[in-house]
């Protein structure tokens, strides 16, 4: 398998960056998805810029209560504990289950999420979690809630004209509580169903389920899957109406395991 003839281009600042989106290329960060998809010509740009070299593309930094992780940190990054206290804890966590170490070696969290493959594990993830994805195009940043920055299968929040630049979310307490579950029929393959839920003392419990074929099913209150996490799964994954029975056993379990581990 061969990709088609592209060019390629390595810019060295955002703003060339921008200028190359607006020219048609394709941006790729730790390529993990792009290379497969441009092998099997899946994707055929006419140019792919490589945004490994941006000023602040990767790396984490902690100001005034919030880690600001950029967009081309890499999974294993995450997995080695480049972000401090409970919060690094749980990304470590999710990290470590990421396919392999070569593929964590080079794969990034901010490349998984604007790719958006439902199955993806920070797209499971993050939109659990409070804080925003923060997205650059020519009229400078804005943010978007990291719950409503995947819109649905391969589908974000980005316009046509920006990049995604970092993920910021606050410092957890350390009495946070959190369970993540997915099953995958052997190491390294995308998931069938991914369930997260996040407890922070102060404030409404949430739960992501994802991995569905969907984009990710997130519930702002989950507190009656605390109290009852095998029951309040059933009545949430009835009314999701999966076609396919053993998706819909795999979603109830999810949940429900996530619910126990946080509880």
């Amino acid at each position: 398998m061969k990709p088609a003839a592209f060019g390629y281009d390595r810019p060295l600042d955002w703003a060339a960056a921008l200028g190359l989106l607006v020219q048609g290329a394709r941006p790729m960060a730790g390529g993990q998805s792009l290379g497969p998809m441009l092998n099997l010509r899946l994707a055929m740009p006419e140019a792919v810029a490589d945004l490994r070299h941006l000023p602040g593309f990767a790396g984490v930094a902690v100001r005034d209560g919030v880690v600001r992780i950029g967009a081309g940190t890499t999974h294993a990054a995450l997995e080695d504990g480049a972000v401090p206290g409970r919060l690094g804890a749980i990304l470590a966590g999710v990290a470590r289950r990421i396919a392999y170490r070569p593929v964590r070696n080079r794969g990034t969290i901010g490349g998984s999420l604007a790719h958006a493959d439902p199955a993806a594990d920070w797209v499971a993830v993050l939109p659990c979690l409070p804080g925003d994805a923060v997205l650059l195009g020519a009229a400078g940043e804005r943010r978007v809630p990291l719950s409503r920055f995947v819109l649905g299968v391969f589908e974000t929040a980005l316009a046509a004209d920006e990049l995604l630049l970092a993920v910021e979310i606050p410092v957890l307490p350390e009495a946070t509580r959190w369970g993540h579950w997915k099953f995958c029929r052997k190491p390294g393959e995308f998931s069938k169903a991914t369930a997260c839920v996040l407890a922070v003392p102060g404030a409404a419990p949430r739960a992501v389920l994802a991995a569905l074929d969907a984009g990710p099913c997130l519930l702002d209150d989950a507190a009656a899957l605390l109290r009852a996490p095998v029951e309040e799964a059933a009545r949430i994954v009835a009314g999701l109406a999966l076609e396919d029975p053993w998706r819909a056993a795999l979603a109830k379990r999810a949940l429900a395991q996530a619910a126990e581990m946080a509880a």
